[in-house]
């Protein structure tokens, strides 16, 4: 009880830097991109579109804690979108949050299709930022599953149609949990590998849920190689070796396990490794500065500004979630360095990987 009322009064106390942030944030928020026009989108057909997944695709479940009190909101540099705003816009529709709460505030359900959260593993309810080992504790990340996400969509709407695009990605999360458990001493690295498979193995069970339940357009990707990120490029090259073989396994097991089952051929499958690997190795082409050697985010200075008001887990708020413009490295970094905090993309990167999506739904045929 006193971790929540100290995380609340930090969020409260550090309002003071982040007021024209949160402004900014909220300008945004109330911005265009409905979906309420009868024009041919850019993607050339009208979609809406659910989203299953992690931080990477999370559009704003802890929002309501982190933009009021920092102008944060999304994990990447904010206000910028993550990648699955940017392809919902490209097929005519506005992506918002299915639910919100965190960080001491209960879950909520909201009307959004978006339901992606940051933190979130694929079937373990306790997730990367989830405060304890009781999944009903809301002091931090709530991590719903990618598994219940696809739950709770069904309970609420039935089934799928032929008018969506379900995008869904995940486990991220079971790479890094399982790897710092290793580092902890309280998992051997083959249980670590066996657990990391069984997530990808998972995944293709919640694909193949979503398939069986009438969706027609399913664009899946895999897991970036997390070795090549900022955290990766920051530990040793053994820590490094480790994150990549991680990264490699998990994206073998889930390509093998939808092979296996047929769904490969069901769905739109996004190899994300290459194309990141590709912007990484000829940054200045696409316009950064700084590639995977720096955060746009300065996460030392967020970290210290949380320890000057007392609390007592400071390296919590050193993460995208909380960045804002005024918490940026230098002006611009949004645009010019390549990730928001050690593994987050920037808003640019962000906009590069919903491209390099949309380009892969296109060759599938579909809005052509």
């Amino acid at each position: 009880m006193m971790k929540q009322r100290s995380t609340r009064a930090t969020l409260v106390r550090l309002a003071q830097f982040a007021t024209a942030s949160a402004a900014f944030a909220l300008l945004a928020a109330c911005g265009g991109g409905g979906d309420d026009n009868n024009s041919t989108p850019a993607g050339g057909v009208k979609l809406q579109v659910v989203s299953f997944g992690d931080s990477l695709s999370d559009v704003g479940t802890y929002a309501p804690v982190a933009a009021s009190n920092f102008g944060g909101g999304r994990f990447t540099t904010n206000p910028g979108q993550v990648w699955t705003q940017n392809v919902a816009q490209y097929y005519g529709d506005t992506l918002k949050p299915a639910m919100t709460g965190g960080f001491g505030t209960a879950p909520a359900v909201q009307s959004g299709l978006g339901y992606a959260q940051g933190g979130s593993r694929v079937t373990n309810p306790i997730g990367i930022g989830h405060a304890t080992t009781d999944p009903n504790n809301f002091t931090g990340t709530l991590t719903v599953p990618v598994a219940q996400q696809l739950t709770n969509y069904l309970a609420s709407h039935g089934s799928f149609n032929a008018g969506q695009l379900v995008i869904v990605n995940g486990g991220a999360n079971d790479i890094l949990f399982n790897l710092q458990a290793v580092q902890a001493g309280q998992m051997t690295p083959a249980a670590a590998t066996a657990a990391i498979g069984q997530a990808a193995i998972d995944l293709a069970g919640v694909i193949g849920k979503v398939v069986q339940n009438g969706a027609t357009h399913v664009l899946v990707s895999n897991v970036p190689d997390i070795g090549t990120t900022p955290q990766g490029m920051m530990s040793s090259p053994t820590s490094r070796a480790l994150l990549s073989q991680a990264s490699l396994g998990f994206n073998q097991a889930l390509a093998a396990a939808l092979t296996q089952t047929g769904l490969m051929s069901k769905v739109i499958y996004l190899d994300i490794v290459p194309p990141l690997a590709n912007i990484t190795a000829n940054a200045a082409q696409f316009g950064f500065t700084v590639s995977n050697t720096g955060t746009a985010c300065n996460l030392q200075a967020m970290a210290a500004a949380a320890q000057k008001f007392g609390e007592p887990n400071p390296q919590a708020f050193a993460t995208s979630l909380f960045c804002s413009p005024d918490t940026l490295t230098v002006a611009g970094a949004d645009q010019t360095y390549m990730y928001a905090d050690t593994v987050h993309p920037t808003t640019h990167l962000h906009a590069l990987y919903a491209q390099t999506a949309e380009q892969t739904i296109a060759k599938s045929g579909l809005g052509k």
